[in-house]
């Protein structure tokens, strides 16, 4: 399995492939797929999301994570860059690129409609896929688990006032039921399963017992997150091959953003004295984004067919290849990382 990950880059390319291909020529399968729904949390990506991480989360314990009170500089970078940096950052882009660049390559009816989804999608960061990243990293699960919960209870109270603000509503429709069954679907459920699989195999041989089973379990996880991309870019292989050029402009900001955002999460850690194993899943929590949210507050906002919608589905699009390539810059800067600033 190592030589097959090795390679990673070119499967990730030939499951998009397949996804938009598959998309388009059975596009009443992917839709079946696409409406097994709960609270707009789709069913099928939901269980390769928990092969995915199931893995990493029987890596943590839960005896540990007081340790984490010394890794405060990595929390203060990732809390900042997701909260007070990545919204704002988004909507200039979006004003720049979709508002004023692009605006003549794009329906004139819809620019402030995309931009209002790259917004949207900016600031809900993402949740149970930055486990994946951090083990890809060999990042700090504890840290990646804590961090990631904070996030998730300053989203509850956060989310809906930043939103409002950039986009000048006066209310924000957040949808709390995808909001909290994410939560637990993602979260809460997988924590609590891996903790009781995790006690069982200390009690029965120790960190040997979970090294095999994480053994057994990596290629299924693997596996799963190609299969993620098929799914993903199969549900909008219509719209991907009828609208390429909308598609590709509405990825420019979003691209950017991630890169900006990781590396400015990336260099302030290096800067700070923390360390890789940290600064990492740091990079990657900052500029990653929660999209199942994202996605049911553009429809609930501004209607399935909007543009808000459609700049929320590109997001989910480029964000796996993309989170990938910030994943293969962290572990190959890693010995520039830890020279002495």
């Amino acid at each position: 399995m190592a030589k097959f990950e090795r390679y990673l880059s070119v499967w990730v390319i030939l499951s998009i492939f397949v996804g938009i291909t598959f998309g388009d020529f059975f596009p009443h399968v992917f839709k079946i797929l696409g409406e097994a729904e709960f609270a707009t949390v789709n069913i099928p990506i939901a269980i390769l999301i928990w092969l995915m991480i199931l893995p990493m989360l029987l890596k943590i314990d839960f005896g540990a994570l007081q340790q984490v009170r010394s890794q405060w500089r990595g929390i203060a970078v990732t809390l900042f860059i997701n909260w007070a940096i990545k919204p704002f950052s988004m909507a200039l882009l979006g004003l720049f690129f979709i508002g004023y660049l692009f605006r003549g390559m794009l329906p004139g009816d819809q620019i402030e409609s995309y931009i209002a989804g790259l917004i949207i999608l900016a600031a809900a960061p993402c949740t149970a896929m930055v486990f994946v990243w951090s083990h890809l990293t060999k990042g700090e699960p504890n840290f990646t688990l804590t961090q990631v919960a904070l996030n998730d209870v300053i989203m509850i109270f956060a989310f809906a006032p930043i939103v409002g603000l950039l986009l000048g509503l006066s209310s924000i429709i957040v949808p709390w039921n995808t909001l909290v069954v994410s939560v637990l679907i993602y979260i809460v459920a997988p924590v609590i399963v891996s903790q009781l699989c995790r006690t069982y195999l200390m009690g029965s041989g120790g960190e040997k017992a979970i090294q095999r089973i994480n053994l057994i379990l990596r290629p299924f996880s693997i596996i799963a997150l190609l299969a993620t991309i098929v799914l993903l870019f199969g549900f909008q292989g219509k719209q991907i091959i009828s609208q390429p050029l909308i598609i590709l402009l509405l990825a420019v900001p979003i691209i950017i953003q991630v890169y900006f955002n990781s590396g400015l999460a990336y260099l302030v850690n290096r800067k700070l004295g923390v360390d890789h194993s940290i600064a990492a899943p740091s990079a990657l929590i900052g500029a990653s984004n929660f999209f199942e949210l994202a996605v049911a507050a553009a429809i609930g906002l501004f209607g399935f067919e909007s543009g808000a919608a459609l700049a929320t589905v590109v997001g989910v699009l480029v964000e796996v290849p993309i989170m990938l390539s910030v994943v293969h810059f962290v572990n190959r800067s890693k010995n520039w990382y830890e020279r002495t600033v």
